[in-house]
């Protein structure tokens, strides 16, 4: 397949074109800088420069694509409309088109806000928390475009050795400093690896037919005070927490900190039985083995 991707320089978007050009995708990234166009270069993919603020320069090379694969973010004030700029763009390409093209567009887990301690699919829908409520906007506007053939996935809490979701934790592990919990020790994440979530991404692209909301779960929900002491167990850390109370976090950090309290259990039962999606990452010690 001809796959354009957005993001493909970041955590999650560097294994998706890893995982894509494994599987033998012609695979074309959007790439803003020289560093950004090497990197994309050395792993085999074709680049387009440009922005995704900006996507007159560069929506053109969509039209001539398969798939469509979303998974930029400005992580800034402009989060929202840089993401409205590139779903403008997609809906115009989409428009004239005779097969519908394959967009999987990227929500997130914070779209279901707290679940109050049930398991969450994709059939109990959202309560989004403010900050990042557009993203159901936008994911609406291009599952209602008849010229797009949209998959929505709702990534889990996303980590990796290297860090992800877990980075700050890591560093203070590094710097040996108590670890830092936001909120509640007992609050609950949905965790997922990226090298299975990258897998969802190319699953959900492959399959065309496949529309609607999708989660990429691999463990449903998991004690961030669990995840802390299993970190340090890894690194030879003595496990000391110190935890910052929600409100404090909140008038720090603004309303988008509000998600990493969030107690949250997902489960992927849709994504699963639809693609035959297997994380072979369901166990943090496979990861963060004990020294």
């Amino acid at each position: 397949m001809r796959i354009f991707l957005l993001g493909a320089t970041g955590s999650i978007g560097s294994a998706i074109l890893s995982t894509l050009v494994a599987a033998g995708h012609q695979v074309t990234a959007l790439c803003r800088s020289d560093h950004s166009a090497s990197a994309v270069a050395r792993q085999g993919a074709a680049v387009q420069r440009g922005d995704m603020r900006a996507p007159r320069g560069w929506a053109h090379a969509l039209r001539d694509q398969d798939a469509v694969i979303q998974a930029a973010a400005t992580f800034d004030t402009d989060m929202a409309e840089a993401d409205r700029a590139v779903v403008n763009a997609l809906l115009e390409v989409g428009a004239p088109r005779s097969s519908p093209l394959r967009v999987v567009y990227t929500g997130g887990c914070w779209l279901y806000g707290d679940t109050g301690g049930r398991i969450v699919d994709e059939a109990c829908g959202f309560a989004p928390i403010p900050a990042f409520a557009w993203m159901l906007d936008h994911a609406d506007l291009l599952m209602r475009c008849p010229g797009l053939s949209t998959a929505v996935i709702h990534p889990a809490m996303v980590y990796h050795a290297g860090g992800g979701v877990f980075y700050d934790m890591l560093a203070d592990i590094r710097a040996d400093r108590p670890i830092e919990i936001r909120g509640h020790p007992d609050i609950h994440w949905p965790l997922v690896h990226r090298d299975d979530l990258a897998l969802a991404y190319q699953l959900l692209a492959e399959m065309q037919g496949l529309t609607g909301h999708f989660n990429a779960v691999a463990q449903t929900g998991v004690e961030i005070g669990r995840i802390a002491a299993t970190l340090a167990r890894a690194s030879g850390h003595d496990g000391q927490l110190t935890s910052r109370p929600r409100a404090e976090v909140l008038a720090r950090e603004g309303d988008w900190a509000e998600g990493p309290m969030l107690d949250q259990r997902l489960s992927a039962r849709r994504l699963i039985e639809a693609t035959g999606w297997t994380p072979q990452h369901r166990d943090l010690n496979q990861t963060f083995p004990t020294g």
